[in-house]
């Protein structure tokens, strides 16, 4: 439950500027969680930390516990003499409003390998003695990852799957000859892991120390294509002879779609789960909190029961309801770790069991702004209808437009809908007058997309739910935080009690 009244921003650090083609871990990390702290925000919300594969999706990564290579920040391996301001002449022509993801690979990854060549044959004796432990501490999913990515890598990027049998099904003889002869590299996928660790957790410090939590957020899903999968099968509902999922995940039809949502991912087998006292799903869990103070669960429903459609279907609409084991869970995880700080992702069609769960363990739910104006009074959206304090708004989510963006693109009717229930507009524009609204209700916590703080349109959108290509990739640039942001956030923080005590 989260008792303290208290705002934020939601942005992903892939939006930070930066010269290297994509936001990263580096100053403008640091600047953005000044500037939260001085505009009396106390919650950063990020998506998804994962290595991305195909689309670039921080929802569809290549492990559920590393971390995506992308955000180390290439200078601060410079200033330790890992790289050279020479390796940077020459950049790239990047822009500075959208993530470049295929030419920044180009240039980070060969710098990382670089600067692991150097780490290994001259790094300090504190920095080896560190980067052992990280190896000894994490192994439990380092191993399998380092390898599973040394593979995918040798296979020219093939799923797992599609990978000869011995490798496919882990023959163990089979492994250690491939681990043996790619130790190279294997070495370096895990160095890679232990340098976003330690950038990763410096900045947490740093955001710790200005009073800001940081809010991360667990799929419920894996990829098929995953080290998860690859090196745990009994977990999923998996084809025993291909290691294609048998039943895959998504949402039945709907109002939005006539065929539901196909995903792709393998379903959990929820029964072995149960078995082994969910230890996977609590290592992954208490792995998180290493990461981040606050975790949402995105897709919480499928908790209580899951969309299950066969292997072999082309559409959603061949699935069914099936029960998963989200009680036992949540008490084996409470158990083991003891009350923490969870939200569950509940929007879309929630069923009474579902919201039953999430109170029983006292876990907060979302609502957003966007959602409470197409429907009559009893929108449980609108804020006069937020019973519970126990809850967070936001005035849009990552899959959302942006408030101007999606306010504009409304009819003149449905645009009259929103102002008469505001009373009036802002002088400043209808996304100040959202947050007003977010701000100044009962929730306890209210989220802010960064776009929204700017005031920018539907070009400054991070994600279009069903699109596979052109998501993901809205950056600002640093002139875009201006002291009068920071200001007026600060000013209306204060006077809805949201500010720090």
């Amino acid at each position: 439950m989260l008792l303290k009244r208290s705002s934020g921003i939601l942005l992903h650090p892939t939006s930070f500027p930066g010269r290297f083609g994509v936001g990263d871990l580096g100053e403008s990390a640091y600047r953005f969680i000044d500037f939260l702290a001085e505009s009396g925000q106390q919650v950063w919300q990020i998506l998804p930390l994962g290595p991305t594969g195909y689309g670039n999706s921080p929802y569809l990564c290549y492990s559920a516990f590393a971390g995506n290579p992308l955000l180390i920040n290439l200078e601060w391996l410079a200033s330790e003499g890992l790289l050279s301001e020479e390796d940077f002449a020459n950049l790239p022509d990047f822009s500075p409003e959208r993530v470049d993801y295929d030419r920044a690979i180009a240039l980070k990854m060969p710098l990382l390998q670089k600067a692991c060549d150097n780490f290994r044959a001259g790094g300090s004796p504190e920095r080896h003695e560190e980067f052992e432990a990280f190896r000894t501490t994490h192994a439990y999913w380092l191993q399998d990852y380092a390898l599973f990515m040394t593979l995918k890598e040798a296979h020219n990027g093939a799923s797992w799957q599609d990978w000869e049998p011995a490798l496919r099904d882990r023959d163990r003889d089979t492994l250690k000859e491939w681990s043996d002869r790619l130790e190279d590299r294997v070495y370096f996928h895990e160095y890679v892991q232990s340098e976003f660790f330690r950038q990763w957790q410096t900045l947490k410090r740093y955001a710790n120390d200005k009073g800001v939590q940081i809010f991360g957020d667990v799929p419920i899903y894996v990829a098929a294509d995953s080290a998860d999968v690859w090196s745990d099968p009994k977990i999923f509902v998996l084809n025993v002879k291909t290691g294609k999922p048998a039943m895959m995940a998504g949402v039945p039809p709907d109002y939005f779609s006539e065929t539901g949502q196909l995903w792709g991912n393998p379903v959990y087998n929820w029964q072995y789960l149960e078995r082994t006292h969910f230890k996977w799903w609590i290592q992954r869990v208490e792995g998180m909190l290493d990461y981040v103070d606050i975790i949402r669960i995105d897709h919480f429903r499928g908790l209580e029961a899951f969309w299950a459609v066969p292997g072999w279907a082309k559409v959603a609409t061949k699935g069914q309801w099936v029960k998963a084991k989200g009680d036992a869970f949540f008490e084996a995880l409470e158990a083991e770790l003891g009350k923490l700080p969870i939200v569950a992702e509940d929007l879309g069609v929630i069923t009474p069991e579902v919201d039953a769960l999430r109170e029983k363990y006292e876990i907060p739910g979302m609502k957003v702004l966007q959602f409470a104006f197409d429907s009559d009074s009893g929108n449980g959206f609108l804020p006069f209808n937020y019973f519970d304090r126990n809850c967070i708004v936001y005035t849009g989510t990552h899959d959302n437009d942006t408030t101007v963006g999606w306010f504009y693109a409304r009819s003149h009717d449905q645009q009259q809908r929103v102002i008469d229930y505001l009373g009036c507009l802002c002088e400043d524009g209808i996304h100040w007058s959202l947050i007003r609204l977010a701000l100044s209700c009962v929730a306890n916590c209210a989220i802010i997309p960064l776009q929204d703080v700017l005031g920018f349109g539907n070009d400054a959108r991070m994600n279009l739910p069903g699109t596979a290509q052109g998501n993901w990739s809205w950056r600002y640039r640093a002139e875009d935080l201006k002291p009068e942001w920071c200001d007026r956030l600060k000013y209306l923080t204060s006077i809805y009690g949201r500010a720090p005590y």
